[in-house]
């Protein structure tokens, strides 16, 4: 909770101190390319040290290299010599240090709960975190007022809180079957991957929508020129598909998905895809919110059946090469589909860019049921 909580602080900062400094939405597009090049360079490599060493000891070591960035971020803004140079090479750290760690800390989970409660077990964790990424940009907005030095060292500060508590959590590890280090072994999660149909469809069809939909890149300019408020309103819409999220995962905490899981899989896509179009086209605050948080609550729910049906089906002895290869196509769809974004709105405007990426969602949803038939047809009481 505390290192989503940090990082979304961050993100509100980051995000408003370089349009600042820039007013160009090209270098709000290039934060995700810097944090993409990391994350196709380590996470792979950070999954196959997740099934060789403690999970735990990774994800902290990681923490503690963000939270020495964080601080890089605070002098910097305090001695007021950060640019946009140091800007996007101290945001390619952070990236890194979130691409090693992710691996790890998914594969963590499902060795703390029994297997047929991943389910519930991902929706309850994916609630506290979501709480996390509501109060985090309203946060990170309301402290920026007194200075972006003041945000980045409380997100030091919360990196370093997370990952003490993150070290004192009993994993009970058994030992493990020792592989030798080949490239095959380094790959060995995407073979996984490939060789099953199912997961191949799920996991493509996230990594295309979500490249598509990367509305979220160009928060800071329909907060300023679109919508006509501050840093407030951009925590605030920073918050809104979080807000959506958290709704989201409390009910599936409660009524997990088990039974259709792939039409409720095809139809958060396709209501995801709307409220990307909604957002889009909307000038009036309260909107944009609205589409927001149904945004939010529509990508949650099919995040929360991806991981599962992801987790479910792969042994432990893979679980952090698997998520690796999961975790690759997550991010590098997200980052890449903010780098897309700021090129559009570049290209056409901020409106257009949007309102092409939802409609590209709802194309690829629909080429993807006639493509992959068996993803309308999976249940997760079947995993």
């Amino acid at each position: 909770m505390l290192s989503t909580l940090a990082l979304h602080m961050q993100t509100v900062a980051v995000g408003w101190q370089l349009y600042t400094l820039t007013g160009s939405a090209l270098d709000l597009g290039l934060l995700g390319l810097v944090q993409f090049v990391p994350t196709i360079a380590l996470t792979l490599v950070g999954g196959h040290v997740a099934d060789r060493s403690d999970r735990r000891v990774v994800v902290v070591v990681c923490q503690v290299a963000q939270a020495g960035a964080s601080v890089a971020l605070a002098v910097g803004s305090h001695g007021g010599w950060l640019g946009r140079g140091s800007v996007l090479a101290i945001v390619g750290v952070l990236g890194a240090a979130q691409a090693f760690a992710n691996p790890s800390r998914t594969a963590l989970l499902p060795r703390l709960v029994p297997l047929a409660q991943i389910p519930r077990a991902i929706a309850s964790v994916t609630s506290a975190t979501q709480t996390s990424r509501i109060v985090g940009p309203a946060l990170g907005g309301l402290l920026y007022d007194f200075g972006p030095a003041i945000v980045y060292v409380t997100v030091a500060a919360l990196y370093l809180v997370g990952a003490a508590l993150i070290a004192v959590i009993r994993d009970g590890q058994s030992a493990r079957e020792r592989e030798d280090d080949t490239p095959a072994s380094l790959f060995s999660g995407v073979v996984f991957i490939w060789s099953r149909r199912l997961l191949r469809g799920l996991i493509s069809l996230d990594l295309v929508a979500v490249l598509l939909g990367g509305a979220t890149a160009l928060l800071p300019i329909y907060a300023r020129d679109v919508l006509g408020t501050g840093p407030g309103g951009l925590g605030l819409l920073r918050a809104a598909p979080a807000i959506g999220a958290l709704v989201s995962s409390v009910v599936l905490a409660r009524r997990p998905v088990q039974h259709g899981a792939g039409p409720i899989f095809f139809g958060a896509v396709l209501v995801f895809g709307v409220a990307t179009i909604v957002f889009g086209v909307s000038t009036n605050l309260l909107v944009s919110l609205a589409a927001l948080t149904v945004l939010g609550a529509a990508d949650l729910l099919s995040v929360v059946i991806r991981h599962s049906l992801v987790q479910m089906r792969t042994p432990d002895g893979m679980r952090g090469r698997v998520s690796a290869v999961h975790s690759v196509s997550t991010n590098t769809s997200n980052q890449l589909g903010e780098f897309e974004s700021g090129v559009l709105a570049a290209l056409l405007g901020p409106v257009p860019a949007v309102v092409l990426g939802g409609v590209g969602t709802i194309v690829v949803a629909a080429l993807w049921m006639y493509r992959f038939p068996e993803l309308r047809r999976f249940h997760l009481a079947d995993s």
